[in-house]
Formats: C-alpha cells, sequence, structure tokens
C-alpha cells in the first residue's frame, strides 16, 4: 500500500479545474438575513436520483430512506468575538479561531483556567503594540490580552483572567459576542444566541454554526425515530475558514483549512455496524468528518504504529492511492488503533479537500444549506451530484428558496 507522508500533490484531473466553474448570481436578496419563526418551517429541496422534489424540513423524515442513520454533528459554537477598548478609546477586535496549542483538543482548551493561548485574528492590529496588555471587566471577571506574536494568517494572543478557577469557556460566555457569518452584514442579536445554535450542541469549540443541523427540532427527531432512522453524532469545530473564498483560479492551488475533529469509539463501530444501511450527513462538516475517518483508516492499516500527531487528513491524502480498502476494514483498523490510545477518543485535525473526481466511502447521502459561489462547500456538493448542482440552484433562485446559514436547504440522495 503506498504511502501518504511527504507525497507529492497528485495529478488530478479536476485540481486543474478552475473555480469560475463555480459561479452563480447570488443576488443579496436571496440572502436569509434572519431565520424564520419556526426551525423546521424552512423550505426543503429534494433531489434524489436526478429528480426534484420540493418540501419542508419538519417533513423530512417522510423522504429519507429507512433504515438509515443520519449523522449530526455537535459542535457548539463559542462567543469568539472580544471587543477590547484601548485606554485612548480605540477598540481592538479579537477573533479567537482555535487554541495556540491544542494537541489534546478544543474541550480541553476550552476547561484551561487561569491562562491560555490562542491563534486569533484581530480588528485594529496595527494600533495594538506587541506586548501591551488590554484588558475588559464584567462585574467581577477580568479578562487580560496580550499581544505576543504574529503567524502567516493569525496572531497569537495570551489570555488571562480572575477568578483564575472558571473555564475558559465561561470567559467567553461572559465576556463575548456570537460571531455570525460575514454576509449576514449584521450584528449579533439576542436571539441568534439560541438561534445560530443547534438544539443537540453539546460540545464547544466552532466560530461558526454547522448550519445544516439548525433546521432541526424535537418534532422532527420524533418522527426520524417512528420511521426508524437512527441518529448518531460526530464533532467538528468549524473554523473561519469554512467562509474563506478559492483564491486561486485553479483549484490546484487552493490551501485547505484544517478543523479539528473528535470522535469517540462507540461512534466508530456503531458507524461500521451501520455500513450495510444509507448513511446520511447532516451537514458538510459531518461529511467531512465520516469521509475523514476512512482516510484515516488507512493509514494506520499502512502503519499500525503510526504517532497520533502523524494521524491527521491532509487535503491531497484520498488522491494519492488507488487502494480499494473496503469502509469497514478501514473503519476497524482505525477502531483498534483508537483502543490503544489513552483515552480511547480520536482527537485529531482534517483538511480533507472534497472536490469533483472524489470518490465518496461511506456517506450515501447529504442534508445541507445552499452554500455561496465558488466556495469549498459548493465544490462538495458538485462532487455529490456532479453538474446536477446547477440545475438544483437555479431552480432554487427561481423558485424563491432563502440561501445561506440562515437558510433553506437541501437533501441530496445520489444512491
Amino acid at each position: 500500500m503506498p504511502g501518504f507522508e511527504n507525497a507529492p500533490m497528485p495529478d488530478l484531473p479536476s485540481a486543474n479545474l478552475s473555480i469560475s466553474e463555480f459561479q452563480y448570481d447570488l443576488p443579496e436578496d436571496r440572502i436569509a438575513r434572519y431565520p424564520l419563526a419556526k426551525r423546521d418551517a424552512s423550505k426543503l429541496l429534494v433531489w434524489r436520483g436526478g429528480i426534484i422534489g420540493e418540501s419542508h424540513y419538519a417533513d423530512i423524515a417522510d423522504w429519507l430512506p429507512a433504515p438509515s442513520l443520519l449523522v449530526f454533528n455537535n459542535s457548539k459554537v463559542i462567543a469568539a468575538r472580544l471587543l477590547f477598548q484601548k485606554p485612548s478609546g480605540g477598540i481592538i477586535e479579537i477573533f479567537c479561531l482555535e487554541p495556540g496549542d491544542a494537541p489534546s483538543g478544543i474541550h480541553n482548551a476550552m476547561m484551561a483556567k487561569g491562562k491560555i493561548k490562542w491563534k486569533c485574528l484581530i480588528g485594529g492590529a496595527s494600533k495594538w503594540k506587541k506586548g501591551t496588555l488590554l484588558e475588559k471587566k464584567a462585574g467581577s471577571l477580568v479578562l487580560q490580552a496580550r499581544f505576543l506574536g504574529k503567524e502567516t494568517d493569525s496572531f497569537i494572543i495570551e489570555f488571562s483572567w480572575t477568578p483564575a478557577q472558571l473555564p475558559f469557556a465561561e470567559i467567553l460566555h461572559e465576556t463575548g459576542l456570537i460571531p455570525l457569518p460575514p454576509y449576514l452584514k449584521r450584528n449579533a442579536e439576542a436571539a441568534d444566541t439560541e438561534r445560530y445554535q443547534t438544539i443537540f450542541a453539546a460540545e464547544e469549540g466552532s466560530v461558526a454554526a454547522p448550519t445544516a443541523g439548525l433546521h432541526f427540532t424535537p418534532e422532527i427527531f420524533n418522527s426520524l425515530r417512528q420511521k426508524k432512522i437512527d441518529t448518531e453524532y460526530i464533532t467538528l469545530h468549524v473554523g473561519a475558514g469554512t467562509f474563506l473564498p478559492v483564491k486561486s483560479e485553479r483549484l490546484a492551488g487552493h490551501v485547505m483549512h484544517e478543523e479539528f475533529i473528535e470522535v469517540r469509539t462507540d461512534t466508530l463501530q456503531r458507524l461500521i455496524n451501520k455500513l450495510t444501511e444509507p448513511i446520511i450527513a447532516v451537514g458538510t462538516t459531518s461529511l467531512r468528518t465520516v469521509e475523514s475517518l476512512y482516510w484515516l483508516g488507512m493509514k494506520v492499516a499502512g502503519n499500525k504504529s503510526i504517532r497520533p500527531s502523524a494521524l491527521v487528513v491532509d487535503q491531497w491524502d484520498p488522491y494519492r492511492t488507488d487502494s480499494g480498502l473496503p469502509a469497514k476494514e478501514a473503519l476497524q483498523y482505525l477502531l483498534e488503533w483508537i483502543r490503544r490510545q489513552p483515552g480511547q477518543k480520536l482527537i485529531t485535525k482534517t483538511g480533507l479537500f472534497i472536490l469533483p473526481g472524489y470518490s465518496f466511502k461511506i456517506i450515501g447521502g447529504l442534508i445541507s444549506n445552499f452554500h455561496q459561489p465558488q466556495s469549498t462547500l459548493l465544490l462538495l456538493v458538485a462532487a455529490l451530484i456532479g453538474e446536477e448542482w446547477r440545475k438544483l440552484y437555479q431552480f432554487a433562485l427561481e423558485n424563491d428558496y432563502r440561501f445561506l446559514s440562515y437558510g433553506d436547504g437541501c437533501l441530496f440522495l445520489p444512491r
């Protein structure tokens, strides 16, 4: 089996595609600035084997195959925007991206007490001198931020606070703001604290919501149970890179953002048990995570003693090998490796780049919102359903569907 390590970018025909081929006209008035009053009232465009149907999320169970397994991302959006006022009166905005050093994952970083370093974006960075301390108060809580240095595309900030016994998660909750997507072009409001969060969010760490899950309600979950459609949860902490456009004209030049994933052994075992049924991802983040598990298993199959730090998914990994290892075997290799690790939980990063030409190994369907033109998320949809994405998106534009995070969605069932 060929190795992944240090392999060059593969000679992949679709890597030479132009990103301009994934452009469509999205009028400003089609972007949903606010959610509907009811989560499950959003419209649902169904694409099943090339045939288009229309429905609403409240009735999604009627369109899903049974039995099947829906995989949700249970990551929770953190209040990642911090506004500090300088003594001179100017405002410095700090946007928390991810821990500066988090080999044990974002969860442990969120539980840190007293002090922690984070990679951040900074609004007004030129006005903040290295080493200068900024301070923010909220009742008896005092949060300080020190500018330590600059990296290629972020800054390293050291946060410290009192009372020191409080976890960083609570510090953000008390002092930060929910970070809405930039294309909404508005500040977060009180209602966004609830609505820009799925009802099953549990693991704090995302700076953007896994938006496909925003539509799901207790009533939908009840209808899924009645139809014997099972559910499972994985964690991918959505990073700010999800909003970045593909800046290179050719896909080969795009550097895919990496995101933290966390998967339990019982979840992995359940996926193995359910491979004979359709496994449908709720959201592109769930899809990236589940498909990443296959490639991680491939790496373990090639090196059973692989170090945890080396067990990550590079954006080109799927295109560097022609191995046909069945999904069950790949996941079993990964499961056995995780069981040999302290904590028996997979915590790693994935930079998986799914573009046309990708061969899906586990996922057989996708529930997703409508995505921005020329985005990696739209490339993923095109990889799943091919050129049909154009007809589907045009249909949505012509029939008053609402787009992006707070908008309507699609159910793709290609097989």
